[in-house]
């Protein structure tokens, strides 16, 4: 409940609007109110003494309030739309930013489809639920309260019917609601699991039917879909009920009414037009009940979204910018790593234990390891995908904590190992790294990542349009269209995280012979696994399990570092490093 008032603090800008819609909504409800006194006064003084023009100017009069109220209820229903579409857009927009500042921890602690959900589906529950509250509550205590007090007036005696009946309901309902709200949470988990299944499955179709387990897959995603189900299943029972017994006890009100109201029309103390209208009276009570019961179902899904939108929004950020941040002013692509350590949150150790190196403008460092050492990671501490634990990561003499992520990342052209597209054209992913850049540009980028040859072999060329994840490309076309996008952004330090393992030997070396040329000002760091690709580096950098084996060119490493040697004779022979003159 307590996540609800937090989302609902949204509300402050839309209050005017709160307003207009409550106060029609209880012009609404005079208008209905209304109506049962005039059909009262139409019985006692039209139908009793058969005067029919006074049934005319009654009739007339009650269709002119009716359609008062009918407008009336129209314009709140129009208001109260555009409170609950902007508190959901509001959500939408704070959920949106909220991830955008996550660093990858806070994305692997909720994971992409349930970030999805929350942003969705919950939102939707919220929007609904504010809809209906502003309307349907405001609608049931201006019915209820005003309702009882004139139905008081029309009979005091019929009344004590409604002081039994009332609560009885009441309770009835509040009691069959609590175990609602802990199944409509688990729904949302389990839409939840549905939405990761599901995205796994479109992710990776082509594996999925490589190794022959579309069978697997389905049953994967028929047990999800089973649990929502069943669940649903679970929470609508106890909803059927509900609205079973709100008639029950409308219509056993309803009798006692009329068999009270009889008898005290046989004894006179009741007359028919009251009776009459202290009915309608009693029937738009017990609908405010039902009225009430409805919010009470919606209630716990709104709950239950608005705990997992305020757990996304109130999750701690690791990755911010300082409140003083400084300027960068010396040299142009100097990084220093100063015993940097890291670990994974949750890990039993850390992935990197005192990393210390130095790497200036104009050089090639490249990082080298087994698989699981920590090179990517090591990497993705340089734009501040994560932060190091231990030690600082200085760039051209600031820490990198100490300058804006906007800034720092404006210095780096990063090409991760997983070549990511978006949905446009060739064009529109290339300019992602310079938005400004000129098709003069973005050409030449696409030529030294050697993307122009196969791009202009497409009928629409860099307007050739690219499918969602770029599926319409082979990978070492998306690998040299991401190179392209770095490229173009003419960074002061560039890093390529294994983003050369898709392409032959012949299209990686004419690559490189380019990118030496263009980038020969800048800092390029290269993560590789073929010792052949790095090994003319300026420096290699040897990882084993997290620390440092090794700092030097290539044939310093091979005098000097055990695990170097072990990596190079895995690739390559004594002869070919013989022909080479590299050892």
């Amino acid at each position: 409940m307590e996540s609800l008032f937090k989302l609902y603090s949204n509300l402050k800008r839309y209050i005017f609007l709160i307003l207009a819609a409550v106060g029609l909504i209880y012009l609404q409800v005079r208008a209905n109110l209304s109506l049962p006194t005039i059909t009262s006064d139409i019985v006692n003084n039209g139908i009793l003494p058969g005067d029919i023009n006074y049934i005319w100017k009654q009739g007339i009069r009650m269709l002119l309030i009716a359609s008062g109220g009918i407008l009336s209820s129209i314009s709140a229903n129009f208001f109260a739309s555009h409170v609950s579409m902007g508190l959901g857009r509001d959500i939408r927009s704070k959920l949106f930013k909220q991830v955008e500042s996550f660093s990858l921890s806070e994305f692997n602690k909720f994971g992409a489809s349930t970030l999805l959900t929350r942003t969705t589906n919950d939102v939707v529950q919220i929007q609904q639920s504010t809809q209906m509250l502003i309307m349907m509550l405001s609608n049931a205590i201006f019915t209820g309260i005003d309702a009882l007090i004139l139905a008081h007036s029309a009979s005091p005696e019929l009344t004590k019917i409604l002081y039994v009946a009332v609560p009885i309901v009441a309770i009835i309902i509040i009691t069959i609601i609590q175990p609602i709200t802990h199944l409509f949470l688990l729904i949302q988990k389990e839409i939840d699991k549905i939405n990761k299944v599901l995205r796994e499955n479109i992710m990776g179709v082509r594996v999925i039917r490589a190794f022959n387990k579309i069978n697997y897959e389905k049953k994967r995603f028929d047990d999800a879909n089973l649990d929502v189900t069943n669940t649903y299943i679970k929470a609508n029972r106890i909803m059927a009920v509900i609205m079973p017994l709100a008639m029950i006890g409308m219509n056993l009100a309803t009798v006692a009414i009329v068999w009270y109201g009889a008898k005290g029309i046989d004894a006179g103390t009741v007359n028919l037009g009251s009776m009459v209208a202290f009915l309608q009276y009693a029937l738009m009570i017990l609908m405010s009940i039902i009225f009430l019961t409805i919010l009470f179902v919606m209630f716990p899904r709104a709950v239950a979204a608005s705990e997992r939108v305020v757990e996304v929004l109130e999750t701690k950020v690791e990755i911010v910018d300082p409140s003083t941040p400084k300027k960068v002013e010396n040299e142009k692509g100097h990084i220093e790593f100063v015993n940097v350590s890291f670990k994974y949150s949750n890990a039993p150790e850390p992935v990197l234990h005192n990393i210390s190196f130095d790497a200036k403008p104009g050089q090639v460092i490249a990082i080298l390891g087994t698989t699981g050492s920590g090179k990517s990671t090591l990497v993705n501490l340089i734009p501040r995908l994560y932060d190091a634990t231990d030690g600082k990561i200085i760039i051209d003499g600031v820490d990198v904590k100490d300058i804006t992520q906007e800034e720092l990342r404006k210095r780096i052209g990063f090409v991760p190992q997983k070549s990511n597209l978006f949905t446009g054209t060739i064009k529109d992913n290339i300019k992602i790294g310079n938005e400004n850049a000129t098709d003069e540009e973005v050409i030449h980028a696409a030529k030294i990542a050697q993307a122009h040859e196969f791009i202009e072999k497409f009928p629409d060329g860099y307007d050739t349009f690219v499918s969602e994840g770029g599926t319409n490309l082979s990978g070492g076309q998306k690998q040299r269209i991401s190179i392209a996008r770095a490229i173009v952004k003419k960074p002061d330090i560039y890093v390529f995280d294994d983003c050369f393992s898709a392409l032959d030997f012949k299209t990686e070396a004419k690559l490189r012979r380019a990118l030496q040329e263009e980038t020969k000002d800048a800092l390029v760091i290269i993560v590789g696994q073929r010792v052949a690709s790095i090994m003319n580096a300026d420096k290699i950098i040897v990882l084993d399990e997290g620390r440092i084996k090794g700092i030097g060119t290539h044939k310093e490493l091979m005098e000097t570092s055990d695990v170097y040697r072990e990596i190079v004779y895995s690739q390559l022979s004594e002869e070919d490093l013989e022909r080479e003159g590299l050892i």
